[in-house]
Parts: structure tokens; C-alpha cells; sequence
């Protein structure tokens, strides 16, 4: 069974929100059954790289935040990731724009590497500080996962998979997506934002019994939840 997940590598709820859907999956007993496939969003598609800001400075000017109120809420969100044993450094974090992550992110799907890819880009962005808009930076990247550096390469010289990073964001406005992260289960039901195990769970366990039937989603089966959205929102 098909489980889609919609996501930014620059959206903090969406690497715990991917932790606590491993967690409901360890849970699962035909977990060997789920396929997870990752899915393109960006919550700024016209944001601009700059290594010289911090994201505190960022989120202040974006949002006619202080610094200290921004940093306040960097904060509640890092400790937000700790509960589920992630190490936020929002001090550290560059501001930097997602397309080519995402492209990199779908040349590593056709390898059956999405996963891996993901959980690279965003331990690169929210603990170690990397520049994930840089091209040195996610050749690195790709390798560290097991991607040729020459396939990295091709990829970020041409414009090669960017259709399929805008595929993948036109589909999230069909199916009713305004903010990630956002799974879809079995193509029917779809649970929005890094809600508890428990809910996944369910999830799981209700799409995987109609596994064989075909539903269309229904933007009604949402389970809202915290979610970044594409105007600078994060709650």
C-alpha cells in the first residue's frame, strides 16, 4: 500500500512529523506492505539563498516578529523535536531555497532512495547547517546515500526533474494541501501535519484494510494538525 508524503526540506514539523510516522509504522505489522513515497512542496518557492541570515533573522523580517519573540519560537520547535530524539540548531540553519533539494530528492526516488535522501536534507538543514541550496553541498549529500556523483551532477548542471518537483506541487493543490507535512493513505485518506503515533497508526491500520478497494481522497478524511504553511507559518 501506497503512502504519499508531502514535505519542504525547510519545514521543521516535517522531520518530526517524519519521525513520528516511523514510529506508528514500527508499530504496524504490515509495515513490509507500505510503499512511502515522498512528494515535492515548497512553502517559498521564491525564497532566496542567503548564508549570511539566520533563520531567526529570516523569520523576524518575514513575519514582523522581534528577534526575541522569533527565537522563541525556535526554541518551542526544537523542543518539540527533542521529544522524538531530534537536534534542532536554529542558530546554525541556513536560509536557502528547496527547488534543487527537491530535484535531488526525485533523482534519488528513481533509486529507490527517497527515504534516504529526506532524512539527509533535513539532518543537513536543522542540525548540521548546511547549505541544502548549495550544488557542492548536495553532491555531498547524494553520496552520502549512495547516489553516483556523476548522475548529483547531471542533475543539478540541466534543469533535469524539475517537472516533476512542479508535478508534484500541482498535485498537492489538487488533492488539498495547504500545508506539510501532508501523508495520503492509500490514495483515500489523508492525515495533515506531525500528529502523535497514535494517529498514524490508525491510519495505517484503516487504508491498509481497504487496501483493495479504490476511493478517491476526499479532502473531508483530513486530520488537521501543525503544519508550515507557504505565507511563513508554522503552528
Amino acid at each position: 500500500m501506497k503512502v504519499e508524503i508531502w514535505s519542504d526540506v525547510m519545514c521543521p514539523f516535517c522531520y518530526i512529523g517524519k519521525r513520528k510516522f516511523e514510529a506508528a509504522l514500527e508499530q504496524f505489522d504490515q509495515k513490509e506492505s507500505i510503499e512511502i513515497v515522498w512528494k515535492s512542496f515548497q512553502l517559498n518557492p521564491a525564497q532566496e539563498t542567503n548564508p549570511d541570515k539566520s533563520i531567526t533573522e529570516y523569520l523576524a523580517e518575514a513575519k514582523g516578529w522581534t528577534l526575541g519573540y522569533a527565537k522563541q519560537m525556535n526554541d518551542y520547535v526544537t523542543n518539540m523535536a527533542a521529544e522524538v530524539g531530534l537536534h534542532y540548531d536554529f542558530d546554525k540553519a541556513v536560509v536557502a531555497n528547496s527547488f534543487d533539494a527537491h530535484r535531488v530528492v526525485q533523482l534519488a526516488k528513481t533509486q529507490g532512495k527517497g527515504d534516504d535522501m529526506e532524512e539527509r536534507l533535513f539532518k543537513a538543514y536543522f542540525t548540521e547547517g548546511l547549505n541544502t541550496a548549495d550544488h557542492d553541498t548536495l553532491l555531498q549529500l547524494g553520496t552520502d546515500i549512495g547516489l553516483a556523483a556523476p548522475d548529483v551532477e547531471q542533475v543539478l548542471e540541466s534543469d533535469q526533474f524539475a517537472a516533476e518537483v512542479k508535478a508534484d506541487i500541482r498535485e498537492a493543490r489538487q488533492v488539498g494541501v495547504t500545508g506539510v507535512p501532508f501523508f495520503v493513505f492509500n490514495q483515500k485518506y489523508a492525515v495533515s501535519g506531525a500528529q502523535a503515533p497514535e494517529t498514524f497508526l490508525g491510519a495505517l491500520i484503516k487504508s491498509y484494510g481497504e487496501w483493495k478497494d479504490v476511493n478517491p481522497l476526499t479532502e473531508a478524511e483530513t486530520i488537521a494538525g501543525p503544519v508550515c504553511t507557504p505565507d511563513g507559518n508554522c503552528d
